[in-house]
């Protein structure tokens, strides 16, 4: 069902009309949303779409490419030659010279031409160049989901934390709403002062102005979850978890036997060195001769009035067919230099892999530090809401047979609604610290 509820909803954002009833959504389920619709990955996705268009474009300049040209001209002013007439008119002085034009009035042309690539080192690089950057703009979109699943997770247990905070807030006002009736009647029965009733009354005024600025802070959670997962900040949403069903576990995982690889930070790192690498190949393979193969075959013809252009016997067939070799020999040392520095950005790539490294290392020691403490602290805070209950309900029975004061009493309820609160925000440090240990892991979310 609620797999059916989910896709319902991505098929209302798609067309841009998103259902009012409620869905009902577990984290898988937002996180399942988040990936098909946050607008960050949506910008990403066209990253990786383009980088699929640059391994098509560096493919078709492999592959032969063919044109067509043509003309038709009007020369209104034919080029003309000085030639020495003597040359071919021998009774005539040496050094005479006349004018003459070679070009007719109109002239035109049409023709096709083929070329192909034989070799250029340059081309075959560049292929693996687009196939690696297209491997690159993958990962890119992978960290950018890594990042979303855990922007979301997050969100959704501040959301579920925010929720449990306010029904805590209503136990607590129906908690002191009763000892607020029972005081007031024991006031009306002469067994307790008014100055009692105006100090609870106090406190249930003060938690119910905190619970007003709740219920704006669980509108606010449930918005910022909706903003992270690509939704409508409108659409009403359920979430179905609960928190006492959440597990907080520290994972195993000896840094002696740790994949890096498992971080798509240090892969992309990998991928830019295999670039870095792909560039010194390319500068290398320009020391390499490049070899073209053309074909041309067209018609040509001239005439003196443009009627004559279209007479099909004047047009004249022409057509080449060859090679051509392009040698590199002294680029002032250019080539040279641009290996070199090469060079140097694999040497630069290899430090931030080893820093990267040490970095992984201290963020998964430091990760899993922190959650072992917080783990202990939960459990104390546990221990304390219980504690904080008992001495609570003592209190007030001590307060209704009159052996003990309304004092201990509001100090009893506010200790408890300290206690509770306590707990809350130690849960959700635990969760959110068990999220990060994750991402330090690589494991938060596995594409």
């Amino acid at each position: 069902m609620r797999s059916i509820l989910l896709l319902l909803i991505i098929i209302s954002t798609s067309s841009g009309v998103l259902s009012q009833d409620k869905a009902n959504l577990s984290l898988q389920d937002c996180i399942d949303y988040a990936l098909g619709n946050n607008e960050q990955l949506k910008i990403k996705q066209f990253d990786k779409e383009i980088a699929e268009a640059e391994v098509r474009k560096t493919i078709s300049m492999g592959l032969p490419q063919a044109k067509v040209n043509g003309g038709l001209n009007y020369n209104f002013e034919p080029q003309r030659s000085l030639i020495d007439i003597s040359t071919f008119d021998p009774s005539v002085p040496v050094g005479t010279e006349q004018e003459v034009s070679f070009a007719q009035n109109y002239d035109g042309n049409i023709g096709l031409s083929v070329e192909q690539l034989l070799f250029d080192g340059s081309y075959f690089v560049g292929l693996q160049a687009a196939k690696t950057y297209r491997e690159l703009s993958v990962k890119e979109h992978i960290k950018s989901q890594i990042d979303v699943v855990e922007a979301v997770s997050k969100a959704y247990y501040n959301a579920l934390i925010t929720e449990e905070q306010l029904k805590l807030l209503e136990r607590n006002i129906s908690r002191l709403d009763t000892l607020l009736r029972e005081t007031g009647e024991m006031y009306e029965a002469g067994f307790a002062e008014k100055i009692d009733v105006d100090r609870i009354r106090v406190n249930y005024n003060n938690l119910k102005v905190e619970y007003s600025r709740s219920k704006q802070l669980k509108d606010i959670s449930r918005k910022l979850l909706k903003f992270q997962m690509g939704m409508d900040l409108n659409q009403p949403i359920e979430l179905s978890e609960v928190l006492e069903e959440v597990e907080v576990t520290i994972p195993a995982t000896p840094l002696a036997n740790f994949d890096y690889n498992q971080r798509i930070e240090f892969s992309q790192l990998e991928t830019n060195k295999n670039l870095a690498y792909l560039d010194m190949k390319n500068n290398k393979v320009q020391y390499l001769p490049k070899l073209n193969a053309r074909l041309g075959y067209g018609w040509n013809t001239a005439a003196s009035s443009g009627g004559d252009l279209f007479v099909s016997r004047r047009w004249l067939d022409n057509g080449v067919v060859g090679i051509t070799a392009s040698i590199p020999i002294f680029d002032g040392f250019l080539k040279s230099n641009k290996i070199q520095q090469n060079k140097l950005q694999v040497k630069q790539i290899e430090n931030q892999m080893a820093f990267t490294k040490k970095n992984i290392d201290l963020e998964i020691e430091q990760s899993q530090i922190s959650l072992s403490s917080l783990l202990e602290t939960l459990d104390v805070q546990q221990q304390n809401v219980e504690l904080a209950q008992e001495v609570y309900d003592i209190s007030k029975i001590k307060y209704q047979e009159g052996v003990g004061s309304n004092i201990e009493v509001i100090n009893a309820d506010a200790s408890l609604k300290e206690s509770q609160t306590n707990y809350l925000n130690s849960l959700y440090q635990a969760i959110t610290s068990q999220i990060e240990l994750k991402k330090a892991l690589g494991t938060l979310y596995n594409n």
